[in-house]
């Protein structure tokens, strides 16, 4: 059989089918560990902006198959905090066991929003995971924003929020060496600033890109209401009905949307070992504002009069030198 008639036969043995109401589809007919064609890899990216989360099961992996599939949809992107392989810093290993439990992991987030330009998609592959625990949870946020009245709707249009990588700050120690080491970091990864409803570049809905890892404050708003703002929002990723819920099994590949779907590893499999290893494309564009940005330039304070033009002289306050 001729190449291109082989590729062609392995594109039409791939089937979809949805898996859930509001995300996942699951795929079969193709072997991830081959070379993949033009259609293959097309149809790949039209099915995850249409499902969020795609499930592969049956795909037993290399790391070096890991990075080679995912190098099919773009860059791959280094986390700078993850466990990475040592001779593969794109590849990402989470090895959790009795002596090495998992960490931060359960809380509902897209992958590195603190990033200007945050990873269009992730891979996480099993190769060891107990027989119950360990569960994913994807939330749709484009079931989120449908979910809300028009009037929220509305309230929310424009909005921006700042993300930063603050629960990574905990990995730093107290020494002198580690705060400079902290602050390098600090320069080279800046708090970003994204809209609070983005449009996904291909489907065009609308989605709610704030969460609880990663986002800090939302622009232009008191402290206060802010985290009251965020807090709404951070609840509606908890709807049952907004979820898919997945249970690993070895040799078990999964593909989410990171611009349209939030996730939550559970941590209820502790002291037994859960061993997986992940890739994750670079984003191509920065997050779209949904609506016309927001004018949200000054902020007022709930306690004075003082306009903020004037509050942000600080007082006279200012870094000196000792």
């Amino acid at each position: 059989m001729s190449e291109i008639k082989k590729n062609l036969s392995n594109t039409l043995s791939m089937k979809v089918e949805q898996i859930n109401s509001y995300l996942g589809a699951q795929v079969t007919g193709i072997n991830l560990a081959n070379t993949l064609n033009h259609a293959e890899i097309t149809t790949v990216e039209e099915k995850l902006s249409e499902f969020g989360v795609l499930v592969f099961r049956k795909q037993p992996l290399t790391g070096e198959e890991m990075m080679a599939l995912g190098k099919n949809f773009g860059q791959l992107s280094v986390h700078p905090f993850s466990p990475n392989d040592e001779e593969n810093p794109a590849l990402i290993l989470f090895k959790n066991d009795a002596d090495t439990p998992p960490w931060k992991t359960d809380v509902w987030h897209s992958d590195e929003t603190f990033r200007k330009i945050p990873p269009i998609m992730t891979m996480l592959h099993a190769l060891d995971v107990p027989k119950f625990g360990g569960d994913t949870v994807f939330t749709s946020m484009a079931a989120v924003f449908e979910g809300l009245s028009d009037k929220m709707q509305h309230f929310l249009s424009g909005l921006e929020a700042y993300h930063d990588f603050i629960v990574f700050k905990d990995v730093f120690g107290k020494t002198a060496e580690e705060r400079e080491k902290l602050r390098d970091y600090e320069i080279n990864y800046p708090p970003s600033l994204h809209p609070v409803v983005v449009k996904h570049p291909t489907t065009g809905k609308k989605l709610i890109f704030v969460n609880p890892q990663f986002t800090v404050n939302i622009k232009g708003m008191d402290e206060r209401e802010s985290q009251q703002l965020l807090n709404q929002l951070y609840d509606l990723t908890k709807v049952p009905e907004y979820q898919y819920r997945h249970h690993w099994q070895n040799n078990t590949l999964v593909i989410w949307d990171n611009r349209s779907v939030q996730h939550y590893a559970v941590h209820d499999y502790f002291p037994k070992k859960r061993y997986m290893q992940r890739v994750t494309i670079t984003g191509r564009d920065k997050p779209q504002n949904a609506f016309t940005r927001a004018n949200t330039e000054h902020v007022r304070n709930r306690k004075t009069r003082i306009p903020s033009r004037l509050l942000a002289l600080h007082g006279g306050h200012a870094p000196k030198k000792e």
